[in-house]
Formats: structure tokens, C-alpha cells, sequence
């Protein structure tokens, strides 16, 4: 499945930007008077291969599983805190579950790796393990679930393509797993550990060297080659950061917009682009976290989010919270008048 889905995925041409540009110029407006919507329309016509995209409705999917490294104690809170959240989201009672009603979104819980048991309506049961295993201590799983891993979320993206969805948006849930992404991130960029290393679900100021510390020993025992996605996955990844990039190959193979949340979806997507460059292209970043390694991320994947809103939930919400302005930019195509339907000279709009 796996490789079906990177061979599926075709680098995003602009050769409709010149259409969708005549469009934007022709609408009451003067010319790029309204600055990066305009481009986030060209971002979303080059994608989806319409010179007028649509993006609604859109779908949210949140991956949740536990990380062994949790035993460290790099986190404020335990991890049985992950089937918690899982039993919420099922409720209806999370942050994403507020932003997606919000949105209109079709919201999807996979449980791909939580160490309990979980149930609850919309929660979809596809666990490779019941979590990873320390990798302080050992590989956090083997390639060949990192594989399985990925694959539970490209068969996630295909029901939401399935189900009608027109844009993605993808979560997490998982106690540590700030600290898995600060690995897989310190691997990837070659920057100090401390630099990347930030608060994640609270812990307080004086335990960041300590979670430092934790990720420098892992690096320095695993020796994760950055050159190979799935062994990087395999020694310091998550079940659902690798779920996660899976989603995005799955989406980005359908055509689908995908709209990146913060600092954890922005690692999976690293990693994600290393299996398939092509990806980048269908990526619409959402939001700054406060994390401190998202701006590497971001620097490295040469992305500009919409918004900074001072978030570090994670579950999907920056990006959720940002979708209201990929509706924006399909509206504008499609509702605005033109000049010559409103009888408005041209010029005028420059006045």
C-alpha cells in the first residue's frame, strides 16, 4: 500500500495559475488587494487541479497512541492521560471536537496505538501495538510496524476522501510524544536538542533539561540515519506521528488540500516529505505553535503559516481554527462579482 500511494502522488503544477490569476483580476478588487488569500486561492486551484477549488467540507483526523519514552518522565502528565482523551474525543468534549463542529468537519479518532483499551462512537480501532516501546532504552518499533503504522493512515485519508472531504486537517493524541517529535526533529535538522526542545502538554521550566537530556542519550544510542524515513520512525518515532505522515501521503495521492497543524504535525510532515518530496506541494500550513523546534520545522519545509495564535494543544486545532480562510479563498472565486457582471469599470475598484 505503501508504495502505491508515493507512486500516486504527482508534483502539483501551476499550469492553471494563469486562469486562476485572469479570475482573481477580473473580480471587484484592485489587483492583489487582498494579498495572501489571493495566493492561498492559487495554492488551493494548483492542488486540486480547478481553477475555482472547493474545500468543503473538510476532514479531521486525530491519531492517537502512548510512547514507552513516557517512563522517563518527560511529560506532566501520566500516560493512561491518552485513553482519557481518546474516551473525550469520543464524547464530543476536546478542543478539536468544538473546532470541527465549528467547521463542519467530518472528525475520525483511530486508535493506532494507545496502550489500553478504548471504545466510544466514532472511534476506529486499527493498533499495530499497544504503544512503542522506551526509546530511551531500545528501538521504539520495528520498521516493519513503522510501515503498518503509516499505512493505518493513509487508510484513514481514503475514507474522509471517501466520505466526501475536500481538505484535510490531522491530530494527534499521545502522552511524550513532544518528545518523540523533538527526536525525529533533531535528527532530521542537526540542531542542538535544546534548541528544539519545549513544554509540550506543561512540564515545568526546570524539567526541559532533563527531557533534553532523555532525547541527547536516545540519539546518541539509537544513531538514527535521517537519510532513511522508516528506520528514523522505527528507533525515536510514534505510532501516530507515523500514522500521521500517512495521512498526508494518503491525501495528498487523492488530491486533497492539506492543511498542517503545529509542532507535531509538522515533524510527521518532515518525515513524510522524505518518502515522497512531491508531497510539499499539496501542504498549506495552519499555525505557529509555541514549541520552540516548529520554527525549525517550518524553516526547514520553507513554510509560512496562517495564523500565530500562541497554541500548543495540538489535536488538529490550530489548523482547524485556520480552515475558515481556505473557505475564504474558494468564496472569493466563486461568489465575488467580476466588473463586467457588476457593471463596474475597472478602474474603478482602484479609486
Amino acid at each position: 500500500m505503501l508504495a502505491v500511494t508515493l507512486a500516486a502522488i504527482v508534483p502539483v503544477e501551476d499550469s492553471l495559475e494563469s486562469a486562476v490569476q485572469a479570475r482573481l483580476d477580473s473580480l471587484t478588487k484592485p489587483p492583489g488587494s487582498l494579498g495572501r488569500l489571493e495566493s492561498l486561492s492559487r495554492e488551493l486551484a494548483s492542488i486540486s487541479g480547478q481553477v475555482v477549488p472547493a474545500v468543503s467540507p473538510p476532514g479531521v483526523i486525530v491519531f492517537a497512541a502512548d510512547h514507552g519514552v513516557a517512563e522517563e518522565g518527560v511529560s506532566a502528565f501520566p500516560q493512561e492521560v491518552t485513553a482519557q482523551m481518546v474516551a473525550n474525543f469520543a464524547a464530543g468534549g476536546a478542543a478539536i471536537n468544538v473546532f470541527a463542529r465549528q467547521i463542519g468537519a467530518r472528525l475520525e479518532v483511530v486508535d493506532v496505538g494507545v496502550k489500553g483499551d478504548v471504545e466510544g462512537e466514532g472511534v476506529v480501532i486499527d493498533k499495530v501495538r499497544p504503544g512503542t516501546a522506551n526509546f530511551a532504552r531500545e528501538d521504539a518499533m520495528s520498521q516493519a510496524e513503522a510501515e503498518r503504522a503509516i499505512e493505518v493512515g493513509i487508510r484513514a485519508a481514503g475514507r474522509s476522501h471517501d466520505a466526501g472531504c475536500r481538505c484535510l486537517i490531522v491530530g494527534e493524541m499521545g502522552i511524550a510524544n513532544t518528545t518523540a517529535s523533538s527526536a525525529l526533529l533533531a535528527a532530521l535538522s542537526g540542531r542542538p536538542v535544546s534548541r528544539l526542545v519545549g513544554q509540550g502538554t506543561g512540564i515545568d521550566i526546570s524539567r526541559l533539561a532533563h527531557k533534553a537530556g532523555v532525547i541527547e542519550g536516545a540519539l546518541a544510542a539509537r544513531q538514527p540515519d535521517p537519510a532513511q524515513p522508516l528506520e528514523l520512525l522505527a528507533k525515536l518515532g510514534g505510532l501516530e506521528i507515523a500514522a500521521m505522515a500517512g495521512a498526508y501521503l494518503g491525501a495528498a495521492a487523492r488530491r486533497m488540500p492539506i492543511l498542517v497543524d503545529g509542532f507535531i504535525a509538522t515533524v510527521a510532515v518532515l518525515v513524510a516529505c522524505r518518502l515522497q518530496p512531491a508531497l510539499r506541494g499539496y501542504l498549506i500550513f495552519g499555525h505557529r505553535s509555541c514549541e520552540p523546534g516548529h520554527d525549525v520545522a517550518l524553516e526547514l519545509l520553507d513554510a509560512e503559516p496562517l495564523l500565530d495564535m500562541q497554541l500548543r494543544l495540538g489535536e488538529g486545532t490550530g489548523a482547524a481554527l485556520a480552515f475558515p480562510l481556505l473557505e475564504a479563498a474558494c468564496r472569493m472565486l466563486s461568489e465575488m462579482a467580476t466588473f463586467d457582471s457588476a457593471g463596474v469599470a475597472a478602474g474603478a475598484a482602484e479609486a
